[in-house]
């Protein structure tokens, strides 16, 4: 384990417990983009091949944590805004169709389903309070549903869902399902196979720990050509690079969704931070995670007057544990914490902590005794 903390060298007293925000790079992802910049420095894009290599390593990575079937399945996207609305305004909507989501959806996966209420598509929000959300989300989709939209894992919660069983009724009712997956991938294992989603999406910022900027979109082979393209350019097409080609096609590909020139700083960065997870492997990954998290609720849930908000079942837990402290100011809680170099954020009426992987038990054992105190004064 010694090796991989050397791939986070964090200066003397952070604690960093806000991977479900915007996380550290790794050592190796800070090294690659100097070299990268140094390269553009000293002789420019002579060896742009080489970085075409690069990109394909960084699309099989995303293909393997995904658990593609193809390569030619994932796209590369600047963010899971972008891609969600690949999938929002390239579907054709009827007047009355549905699409449910849950209540507790960022922005990002709630607003976009909205923007097509013009269109007369009615989005259907579902409490996950009780004891079964999958059961509440499935029990609210009738003959006029289209889409299911939700999150693998909630981001102010932490709770996670139960993603194959949403998938096989899914696919039984004929709605299809569409996974916000940036609070899971890179945390936990994710298998678009298994799960039997239409769509899934992520930005690389968070669990993956790579550069803000880039993202994965993952499109089921049979469903591309079923999505309008509202961006077109020259890298999109099936035959990229032949410039003087006159007649032209949409790639076959999930390139299709790739309308202009790559953001090759930022597959650089993310290439090297997902050659990390799988060096440690997914697997082990969310072990050692699930570790820290259970550490973090254990104690938590044993200072008087605080209250753990994330689920304690540990098939419901991911990443994210949000606790609230009663009879306390929140925000001036928070801005003890901050004080003492604790990076966290304030989500869902709490305090959001997020650990990864390779997080010690050092920081996790002094954020939580200087939380003690700020609770006592």
């Amino acid at each position: 384990m010694s090796s991989v903390r050397d791939e986070f060298p964090q200066v003397d007293g952070l604690r960093y417990l806000n991977h479900a925000a915007v996380a550290p790079w790794p050592r190796r992802a800070a090294d690659a983009v100097t070299a990268f910049a140094r390269e553009n420095m000293t002789v420019g894009a002579r060896d742009y091949p080489t970085w075409l290599t690069m990109e394909s390593r960084l699309r099989a990575r995303l293909a393997r944590l995904l658990n593609a079937p193809a390569i030619s399945d994932v796209a590369l996207v600047k963010n899971t805004s972008e891609a969600l609305s690949f999938v929002a305004f390239g579907l054709d909507w009827n007047a009355g169709d549905q699409i449910v989501i849950s209540n507790e959806e960022f922005p990002s996966n709630r607003v976009v389903w909205e923007a097509l209420r013009p269109l007369g598509v009615e989005v259907v929000q579902v409490s996950l309070a009780g004891s079964d959300p999958e059961a509440a989300l499935l029990d609210a989709c009738g003959p006029r549903t289209r889409l299911m939209a939700i999150s693998a894992v909630q981001y102010a919660s932490g709770l996670r869902l139960d993603l194959p069983r949403l998938g096989d009724a899914c696919e039984r009712h004929g709605v299809l399902l569409c996974i916000d997956a940036i609070q899971q991938l890179g945390a936990l294992p994710f298998d678009v196979q298994q799960s039997r989603c239409a769509f899934a999406m992520a930005d690389g910022h968070k669990w993956m720990l790579g550069p803000e900027g880039l993202g994965v979109f993952y499109c089921r082979s049979d469903l591309r050509e079923r999505l309008k393209l509202h961006e077109y350019g020259w890298h999109m097409l099936e035959h990229a690079g032949d410039y003087d080609r006159t007649e032209w096609q949409p790639a076959r590909s999930a390139r299709r969704f790739e309308c202009g020139s790559p953001n090759m700083l930022g597959a650089v960065a993310l290439e090297a931070s997902l050659s990390l997870l799988e060096d440690v492997g997914m697997e082990n990954v969310a072990h050692q995670l699930a570790e820290r998290v259970d550490h973090l609720q254990r104690e938590l849930s044993a200072m008087p007057g605080l209250q753990v908000l994330s689920p304690v079942d540990a098939a419901r837990r991911s990443g994210i544990v949000t606790f609230r402290a009663n009879g306390q100011d929140h925000t001036r809680l928070f801005e003890q914490l901050k004080a003492e170099q604790i990076v966290c954020a304030q989500r869902g009426g709490g305090i959001r902590f997020s650990p990864h992987f390779y997080t010690s038990s050092e920081v996790l054992d002094q954020t939580l005794g200087i939380l003690r105190r700020a609770l006592d004064t």
